[in-house]
């Protein structure tokens, strides 16, 4: 997978200098994608994604680790999926509406829709088209695909509140920025656009004030 080289980190870093300051304290841009994004099957990634929306982390992964083994054999495969009735899906602890999400994941998954090795091969805008055609996935989970399974570089999920709450942050503004805004300020972020989302997340989580002298 590429990685941003010292160069362009160091370019990034001079167009935004408020950025360089955040490279330089949560640096270096960690691996993508990382081990556990790379065992699991681009199926697998986004079953997993489906499961995971709007639930508390605890509650997602024992509901995920009962989907896991609903299907024989140590992967979650499409076909397996589909031969499972709605009441067993169900009693997994999945919604009717995550049911309906992870069936058409599968139908695409069987049809050749997503079929890793192709959609690394593909540019972003058309893996993001790919993507969002299958029922519960939208823009954001495709992005994190793009980011975090891809491991492509110039993704921005200017939706993304943590994204515009770190940008808030590192550029002093008064408010949130809406997703236009994001987009606007951080154009000159590419093609590291990637790096940038990924220092605004790092910004968010640690608590920290980017005006208390770094």
């Amino acid at each position: 997978m590429p990685r941003p080289t010292p160069a362009q980190l160091r370019a990034l870093s001079r167009r935004d200098p408020a950025l360089g300051r955040a490279l330089r304290r949560f640096g270096p841009y960690p691996e993508m994608p990382a081990p556990p994004a790379r065992r699991l099957s681009t199926f697998a990634y986004l079953a997993r994604a489906v499961t995971f929306q709007q639930l508390a982390g605890a509650a997602a992964r024992t509901i995920w680790g009962r989907v896991r083994t609903l299907t024989p054999g140590p992967g979650l495969r499409p076909e397996d999926v589909l031969a499972l009735d709605d009441a067993t899906l169900r009693g997994a602890g999945l919604s009717r509406n995550k049911v309906a999400a992870l069936r058409s994941l599968a139908e695409h998954a069987v049809a050749g829709r997503l079929h890793g090795p192709t959609l690394a091969r593909l540019p972003d805008d058309e893996v993001l088209a790919r993507l969002t055609e299958v029922r519960g996935i939208g823009p954001w989970t495709a992005q994190m695909y793009l980011m975090f399974k891809l491991g492509r570089l110039d993704v921005l999920p200017s939706a993304d509140l943590g994204v515009q709450e770190g940008l808030k942050r590192l550029h002093r503004l008064d408010e949130r920025p809406a997703p236009r805004e994001v987009e606007e300020r951080t154009a000159h972020w590419a093609p590291l656009r990637s790096v940038g989302s990924w220092l605004c997340w790092r910004v968010v989580d640690s608590g920290d004030d980017p005006t208390d002298g770094w």
